[in-house]
């Protein structure tokens, strides 16, 4: 009888071992491992597809019921999200939530609400990173606390607007302008959705709000008829993400700090870089395409009919793909990625800076914003710095193009239009991998080092540019005089 027990007690006790080396094999750690990422990536990944169920979720048991409900699904789940990625860490969340509230009830629709609110949680987004950062990209508190930080001041703003004559508003702030006193619940609700708690995309309370009262639909009184549109979006996300799978082992960031890298020649590494530069922003496509199906699914990304009554659902768009794809031009990409983010500094920055009177010194500053507000490594205010360079020079050589006779015809010859068209890519894509670079490796003796590999060929070109082009035109352009002569 011992031995038997014996025996049994041998079979639990290897039976445990084995189900606990099968959990083990099974925990996110390894999973992530095996297919070559961080297990924080793994989680942030899932978190994002975890939208579609509790989009389903909600549409199915409280599209139409009481606000409370829904405030109280979103902020639990969001919550949840929030812990499964960063554990107790969410408290920076709660806090910063808490206290906005607080802002907002204590000083009311005043302009000092609203620098304590630019000035608290952009203190407290710039402490996070200090604390945190490290020289390589890691996904901590910080990455959802950013997409907060503009949640907030924007809702602080668009209070303070609600208080304000409405025709003294601009047609869109009387937009966004919030006449009521929002609940903390609502906040809550706001803060933590899980369409976009993590990555993103913006929203104005109103918007949220119109979700939450069940006006997001095409279809009044029902829910909406979104489940196709989202599930293309979920799709094109999904090939940006093989994409993304199948190209990261072999075109890293780590290898242009390589002396492989540096032994190449010249043009292998200038190719390198352009491959490289277009390849590196499909991680953050796959993460918006996906999440703005989340909000398709939910109604949140509903945006009217257009002019033949067709619905629109790209009220949370934050890529236009087919531009991303085919734009030769700079401007051209940075109206297709991250489109939220750009419209939420061009509302609550860029033209609240209008008593300036200086379109580039509003411009350069908004640029400094987004720069902080991506973090405190120098390669953030490089890339961008680049950014409002090449910006300028582009505009400068359009329009000489446009205004030189000589210029506007060689342009417009049809037979030339592919060549120009490649040339154009190659030159956008080269230094937006050159820009890009500076973002991804953060220090200044990791960017500094590859852009000293090509001879800041970025700079040098763009700052020649810069000062020369003003003296083309000049020579290039004719006075309006002959030009009304030859017209």
């Amino acid at each position: 009888m011992a031995s038997a027990a014996e025996g049994d007690v041998g079979t639990v006790a290897e039976l445990a071992r084995v189900l606990r080396w099968g959990f083990e094999e099974l925990s996110l750690n390894k999973l992530a491992t095996s297919l070559g990422a961080s297990e924080q990536a793994l989680r942030l990944i899932i978190s994002i597809f975890m939208g579609y169920p509790l989009a389903v979720f909600f549409r199915r048991y409280l599209f139409f019921k009481d606000s409370y409900l829904i405030h109280l699904f979103h902020t639990f789940t969001g919550l949840s999200i929030a812990y499964f990625n960063f554990g107790n860490q969410l408290y920076h969340s709660l806090l910063c939530i808490m206290l906005q509230f607080l802002i907002l009830r204590l000083m009311g629709r005043t302009v000092t609400a609203v620098l304590t609110t630019y000035c608290f949680q952009m203190a407290y987004l710039l402490a996070g990173y200090y604390y945190t950062a490290t020289g390589n990209y890691d996904i901590k508190w910080t990455m959802p606390h950013c997409v907060l930080t503009l949640k907030l001041i924007g809702l602080a703003v668009d209070y303070f607007d609600g208080g304000k004559d409405q025709n003294s508003l601009s047609s869109e702030q009387q937009k966004y302008a919030i006449r009521g006193v929002p609940s903390l619940l609502e906040v809550a609700g706001f803060s933590y959705f899980y369409g976009a708690f993590l990555v993103g995309p913006q929203f104005s309370m109103n918007h949220y709000m119109k979700l939450v009262r069940g006006e997001l639909t095409d279809i009044p009184g029902k829910i909406p008829n979104s489940t196709i549109p989202a599930l293309r979006r979920l799709s094109l996300g999904l090939v940006y993400l093989v994409g993304y799978t199948l190209l990261s082992p072999h075109i890293t960031e780590d290898y242009l700090l390589t002396e492989d890298y540096e032994n190449h020649p010249f043009w292998f590494r200038c190719v390198y870089m352009l491959l490289w530069g277009k390849f590196v922003l499909y991680k953050y496509v796959t993460c918006w395409l996906v999440t703005e199906g989340v909000c398709i699914l939910t109604g949140l990304g509903f945006n009217g009919f257009d002019e033949r009554g067709k619905a629109m659902w790209d009220a949370c768009a934050n890529m236009k793909v087919w531009l991303f794809e085919t734009t030769p031009r700079f401007t051209g990409t940075i109206a297709s990625f991250n489109i939220n983010t750009n419209a939420w500094v061009a509302r609550y920055f860029f033209k609240r800076l209008k008593f300036l009177g200086n379109k580039e010194l509003s411009q350069g500053l908004s640029l400094l914003f987004l720069a902080l507000w991506h973090g405190l490594h120098s390669g953030y205010l490089v890339c961008f710095q680049m950014e409002f360079l090449i910006v300028i020079v582009e505009r400068q050589a359009a329009s000489l193009i446009q205004e030189s006779p000589t210029l506007s015809n060689l342009a417009s010859i049809t037979v030339l239009q592919p060549f120009y068209y490649l040339v154009q890519q190659t030159i956008h894509w080269l230094f937006m991998g050159y820009s890009m670079t500076a973002f991804c490796l953060f220090t200044w003796d990791k960017w500094f080092k590859v852009y000293k590999s090509i001879y800041f060929l970025g700079h040098v070109f763009f700052l020649s540019l810069l000062f020369i082009l003003p003296y083309v035109h000049k020579a290039m352009v004719p006075r309006k005089e002959k030009l009304k002569k030859m017209g």
